[in-house]
C-alpha cells in the first residue's frame, strides 16, 4: 500500500527530500549529520518504496516553505518573516511553519560567540580559568577557536589545548551558567541547553587552523605531559583525504617517498579530488602504472587500504615537520616561502 504524507515521521520526509534533491546535494547535506542522525536517516532511504508523486511534491513544499522562512526570519526577524509568509501560503499555513521553526531559532549564549572576533572573544575571556576558556572553545567553530587559541598567551596556549583534548562530557548546569555569564556580557537572549564537549577531535580541529608557531608549542607541551594524547591528537590532525591541501611541489616531493605500490593501494578508496592531485603531479607513464596496479589487485581489505594511507600519512608528517613541504589551509598569517 503507498504511503501517504499524513503517515510520514520527520526523518522520512528528510529522506523522501534527499532522494528528490539526487545524489550530489544529498551527499553534502549527509557530510553535516552526526552519526546517530545518519545511521537513522540512511535507514530511511534503505527502506523508502512506492512514494506516490504528490507525496514527494508535498515534501518538496514543505522544505520550500521552511526554506523560505528561515530566509525571511535572518532579513528582518520573525513577524517580518509570519507577514511575508501570510502572504504566500496564508495565515494559518505561516502560523505552522513558524512554530516549527521557533524552537531552532533559540540563540544561546554560546552561539552569541560566533559572530564575534576571535581578538575581541580572548579579551573577554583570556583572564577566565583555563577549563573555563577550554569549554567555551568546544563550543565554537573550529576556525573560530583556532583564532583564540592564536591570541592566548603561550603559556596559556598548552594548558587551555590539554583541557580541550581531556574534556569529557559537560553537565548541562554547568554549561547553562556560562551561557547566562556571557549573556549578560554580550546579549539578552533565550538560551538552549547543550551537551557538546571537547575531547581529542576537537583539539585536533583547532589546531589544524591555528598558526604554525602555536601548534608546535602546543603539541610539544602536550607530548611532554601525555605522549599517547598527543600522538592520538597527531593522529586526526591530518588525514589521508587531507592529501588534496599538499601544494603540487609538496606533492612531487611526498611522492618521492612512496611506493608505487602503497600509492595504488591507498587511491583504491580515495575520493576522485584525491586521486585527480595525485595523477596530476606524475607522469604519464606513471599514472598508466598506479593505474593498471589498482586494476590487477583486484578486492582487498579496508583495514589494508587504510594501513597504507596511514603510511602516506606518516610519510607527510615527516616531511613537513623537516620543512620540506607546505601544507595550506591554515588559519592565521601565511607562512613565507623563501
Amino acid at each position: 500500500m503507498p504511503i501517504t504524507y499524513g503517515e510520514l515521521t520527520n526523518t522520512q520526509k528528510a529522506a523522501i527530500a534527499l532522494i528528490a534533491f539526487g545524489t550530489e546535494v544529498s551527499a553534502e547535506v549527509l557530510k553535516s549529520l552526526s552519526d546517530q542522525e545518519l545511521e537513522k536517516i540512511t535507514i530511511e532511504i534503505a527502506n523508502m518504496r512506492d512514494v506516490p508523486g504528490e507525496v514527494e511534491e508535498r515534501v518538496i513544499q514543505d522544505c520550500y516553505e521552511i526554506f523560505l522562512a528561515r530566509e525571511y526570519i535572518s532579513t528582518g526577524g520573525i513577524d517580518y518573516a509570519r507577514s511575508l509568509l501570510e502572504r504566500a501560503v496564508g495565515s494559518n499555513r505561516a502560523v505552522d511553519i513558524i512554530k516549527r521553526l521557533e524552537s531552532s531559532l533559540v540563540t544561546s549564549g554560546f552561539n552569541l560567540l560566533k559572530g564575534i572576533d576571535p581578538k575581541q572573544l580572548v579579551n573577554y575571556i583570556q583572564n577566565e580559568h583555563p577549563q573555563t576558556i577550554a569549554l567555551i572553545l568546544t563550543q565554537l567553530t573550529p576556525q573560530q577557536a583556532a583564532g583564540v587559541v592564536t591570541e592566548l598567551a603561550p603559556e596559556l596556549q598548552a594548558e587551555v589545548a590539554m583541557r580541550v583534548a581531556t574534556m569529557e562530557k559537560i553537565s548541562p548546569e554547568i554549561l547553562k551558567e556560562i551561557e547566562q555569564t556571557l549573556d549578560m556580557h554580550f546579549s539578552g537572549s533565550v538560551f538552549r541547553e547543550s551537551k557538546q564537549s571537547g575531547g581529542a577531535k576537537a583539539l585536533a580541529d583547532i589546531l589544524n587552523l591555528v598558526e604554525t608557531s602555536a601548534e608546535k608549542h602546543i603539541l610539544q607541551t602536550l607530548e611532554a605531559d601525555n605522549p599517547d594524547l598527543a600522538a592520538e591528537i597527531k593522529n586526526m590532525m591530518f588525514v589521508f583525504e587531507d592529501v588534496i591541501l599538499l601544494d603540487d611541489r609538496s606533492i612531487q616531493r611526498m611522492l618521492k617517498e612512496i611506493e608505487t605500490k602503497d600509492i595504488a593501494i591507498a587511491l583504491k578508496a580515495a575520493s576522485e579530488d584525491v586521486k585527480s592531485k595525485i595523477f596530476t603531479n606524475v607522469s604519464e607513464r606513471v599514472s598508466m602504472m598506479i593505474k593498471e596496479e589498482i586494476e590487477f589487485m583486484g578486492p582487498m581489505r579496508l583495514s589494508d587500504v587504510e594501513a597504507a594511507q596511514q603510511r602516506i600519512v606518516e610519510s607527510i608528517r615527516k616531511l613537513e615537520e623537516e620543512g620540506q613541504i607546505v601544507i595550506s589551509g591554515r588559519g592565521g598569517k601565511e607562512d613565507v616561502v623563501v
